[in-house]
C-alpha cells in the first residue's frame, strides 16, 4: 500500500509562539507543477490585533537593549540561516525557483543579516548631531525607533524581501507585525523557526500569512502602530495606506523595488527611515 504523506499546517508566529489563525481559515499552498505541498494559515484581523499586543508589550524591551546586544541577535539569526541554507533552498525551489536562484537569494539573506548586525552600533552616530544655537544651551538630535511597525513584506522574494526590510527595522530598536508574501509564504514560516531559536525576544517579530486585501487597511488604520513599511508597486494599494495612515499620523514608507538583490538594497538609510529624531537641550550655566 502507498501512504499518504502528512503535510504540514504552517501557523503563524505572535509573541514568540505559534498559534492557529483565530479564524480557523486556511488556504493551500502548491509547488510549481500544481501538487498540494503544504496548508498556510489565513490570518484574520483578530490575529493582527494580537499580533499588535505582543509587538507593543515587547517594545520597551527591545529598544532600551544596548546596541552590542541588537547586533549579536542579528549577527545569531544569520548563523541560524546560514545552518538550514540546504532546507531554505529547498522550500524557494519547490515554489519554482531555480536551484541558482534561490541559493543566490538565501546566501543574500544571510549577508544582509550580517550586513545590519555590524550597523548596530554605528548608525547612532551617522545620524545624530551637535546643533548649533543662540542661546547658553547644548542642543542634540539623536535617533529612537519609531516603535510598533506594520510591515507589508514583497511579494517577490519571500526569503530575501522579508529579510531586506525587516532587518534594518529591527535593528533600529522597533518591534513589528510583517503580513508575508501571499505568493511565496514557506519561506516565512520557517524563517519565523529561526526566528525564534535566535534569541530574539518574544513579540519583537510577529508574521502573519494571509491577504492583503482583507489586512492592509486594518495594519494602516490601527491606533497603536507608529508606522507602515508597505514594499510593492499597486498604487490603489499604496493610495489606500496613505489615506488611512493620515488619519492617525503614522508614517508610511514604500518600497517600490521588485529586486532586493545588489548593495543598493542594503545601506544605513534603511534604519534612519524607521527612526525619530529626539532633540533635547541642556544649559551650559546654572
Amino acid at each position: 500500500m502507498s501512504r499518504i504523506d502528512i503535510l504540514k499546517t504552517y501557523k503563524l508566529y505572535i509573541g514568540g509562539k505559534f498559534p492557529r489563525t483565530e479564524s480557523g481559515r486556511y488556504f493551500p499552498l502548491h509547488d510549481k507543477k500544481g501538487q498540494l505541498l503544504a496548508n498556510m494559515c489565513l490570518a484574520s484581523r483578530k490575529d493582527f490585533r494580537n499580533a499588535v499586543v505582543a509587538a507593543r508589550k515587547a517594545q520597551a524591551s527591545w529598544q532600551q537593549a544596548t546596541a552590542m546586544n541588537k547586533g549579536q541577535i542579528l549577527y545569531r539569526i544569520a548563523e541560524m540561516l546560514e545552518g538550514r541554507k540546504d532546507q531554505f533552498v529547498s522550500e524557494l525551489t519547490i515554489q519554482g525557483y531555480s536551484s541558482k536562484k534561490a541559493k543566490e537569494e538565501v546566501e543574500a539573506s544571510i549577508d544582509r543579516l550580517v550586513y545590519y548586525a555590524g550597523w548596530s552600533d554605528k548608525y547612532q552616530q551617522l545620524f545624530s548631531a551637535v546643533n548649533p544655537v543662540a542661546s547658553a544651551h547644548f542642543n542634540f538630535s539623536a535617533p529612537e525607533p519609531m516603535g510598533v511597525v506594520s510591515v507589508v513584506a514583497p511579494e517577490e522574494q519571500g526569503l530575501l524581501g522579508l529579510v531586506s526590510v525587516i532587518a534594518p527595522a529591527m535593528v533600529g530598536g522597533n518591534t513589528m507585525i510583517v503580513l508575508a508574501s501571499n505568493s511565496l509564504p514557506l519561506s516565512s514560516i520557517s524563517f519565523a523557526e529561526v526566528l525564534n531559536s535566535s534569541d530574539v525576544p518574544a513579540g519583537v517579530i510577529n508574521i502573519l500569512t494571509g491577504e492583503r486585501k482583507e489586512l492592509l487597511s486594518h495594519m494602516a488604520s490601527h491606533m497603536d502602530v507608529n508606522a507602515i513599511i508597505y514594499a510593492g508597486n499597486n498604487s490603489e494599494e499604496i493610495k489606500g495606506i496613505s489615506e488611512l495612515s493620515s488619519e492617525n499620523i503614522k508614517r508610511v514608507i514604500i518600497h517600490k523595488k521588485k529586486d532586493w538583490l545588489g548593495d543598493q538594497n542594503e545601506s544605513p538609510y534603511f534604519i534612519e527611515k524607521t527612526q525619530e529624531i529626539k532633540t533635547t537641550w541642556h544649559p551650559t550655566k546654572v
